[in-house]
């Protein structure tokens, strides 16, 4: 940050002679959280409401406050390529209360809250909370800055179930040559090859800890691919759309992994904010449920007599829950067993496929070991031409009918009406 000192005046002239000193760079990506008009010591920027953002650059001190403290990163002293004014979307309130309550209300408290973290990843003020325990917002009535971007990225506002299997290019059956993991390890082999080709420069997975709860990681390299920790279902809520949005502060083309609600809150995102168009390749995992970590590691517990941290390999399949324990011993019984925990957004949700992604990987309708990759946009085709190119996976058939089924089980036991 720059210090602002008595000679500012001269330092002015020589820094651009009445030219346009502040403005914004990306418009587009703008939260409206106003916390640069707050801060600005000049009050060089001002927003007029309802909806507008103005730029009084004559009044820059060229401070930089406000580039220091923009979540999105869009605001700039230098260059010349700047708006001075520019609109933000603000949404409709519901309720007289912030946004974030008007979140609450709408979604939290009536159960339908996917827990996506997409919320805690936009929040301006890092208030909205995830991790193990359902979304919250401490102290929001002081705290919030009541810009609505918690709502305008939400998959749940205004929650119309997708489901299906989607519009897709291609559907085959593949097992990775060359990296080994859960089914055909077609996430980590479609991932590496996006690396190779120039595709990606960086992507959001999910690891774990040796106790088997999540952890998100970023990765720019196929060497840290290798790492085991990242393949294979971990059944347990990551917040992964916190690391997306630090990601895509970063890096200009970025994959990441997630379940059907963490593709469409990404969509939302990239409606919203350009800045998430950096996000170029969205990997969807088929998804029945997802539970809290807390949750799952008590079930196996008390229910199974199973220590999670002893497993080796978590699995669905078939409807069963399976895992496979280092003593070689191997687990399995009905996930019908698991209602009990299941998440309520879980149960309102549809979406098997991950319909929103650009390609989606599972082990409905593939042979046993290997995985079941649907391909749904040219960039998605472009690294799995490569991969067919290169000969680096085993293809084979996919039985379409059973991932048609399958997306059809969810929708049986997961009803939702919008009425």
């Amino acid at each position: 940050m720059r210090i602002v000192r008595e000679s500012m005046p001269d330092e002015r002239v020589a820094f651009g002679g009445g030219k346009v000193s502040s403005g914004c760079v990306e418009p587009g990506s703008c939260l409206g959280c106003r916390l640069c008009v707050n801060i600005c010591p000049e009050t060089a920027l001002v927003f007029l409401e309802p909806d507008t953002m103005k730029v009084h650059a004559e009044k820059c001190i060229f401070c930089e406050i406000c580039a220091e403290v923009c979540p999105m990163k869009i605001l700039s002293i230098k260059g010349d390529e700047k708006m001075l004014e520019w609109k933000i979307f603000v949404p409709e309130r519901r309720h007289k209360m912030k946004f974030f309550g008007n979140l609450e209300a709408e979604v939290i408290s009536k159960g339908i809250c996917s827990h996506c973290t997409a919320c805690a990843s936009i929040c301006p003020v890092n208030g909205i909370t995830a991790g193990d325990k359902p979304i919250s917002f401490p102290e929001y009535i002081k705290y919030c800055v009541d810009c609505g971007a918690c709502i305008r990225v939400c998959p749940r506002w205004d929650y119309k179930p997708k489901s299906g299997i989607g519009n897709y290019i291609e559907a085959f059956a593949g097992r990775s040559k060359r990296f080994s993991g859960q089914d055909g390890a077609m996430v980590t082999e479609v991932i590496a090859t996006a690396f190779e080709i120039g595709a990606i420069n960086a992507a959001v997975l999910v690891s774990r800890d040796e106790d088997w709860n999540t952890k998100v990681v970023t990765v720019t390299s196929v060497e840290q691919l290798k790492n085991e920790k990242l393949r294979g279902s971990k059944y347990s809520f990551a917040d992964v759309m916190p690391a997306v949005k630090d990601a895509v502060l970063r890096y200009n083309s970025i994959a990441f992994v997630g379940t059907p609600c963490m593709i469409t809150a990404l969509r939302k995102m990239q409606e919203n904010f350009k800045k998430f168009e950096r996000v170029k390749l969205a990997i969807g995992i088929f998804c029945t449920e997802n539970f809290y970590y807390h949750d799952l590691s008590k079930f196996l517990l008390e229910k199974k007599k199973v220590d999670i941290r002893n497993a080796l390999k978590t699995n669905i399949s078939k409807g069963k829950f399976i895992v496979n324990l280092k003593s070689g011993e191997v687990v399995s019984f009905s996930v019908k067993e698991l209602d009990e925990i299941v998440p309520s957004g879980c149960k309102v949700c549809q979406d098997f496929s991950a319909v929103d992604s650009d390609i989606s990987f599972g082990s409905s309708g593939s042979p046993d070991g290997f995985s079941t990759v649907i391909v749904r946009s040219e960039f998605a085709k472009k690294i799995t031409d490569t991969i067919k190119e290169r000969g680096s996976a085993e293809l084979g058939q996919v039985n379409i009918e059973a991932v048609k089924k399958s997306c059809e089980y969810k929708v049986k036991i997961h009803p939702y009406s919008t009425k």
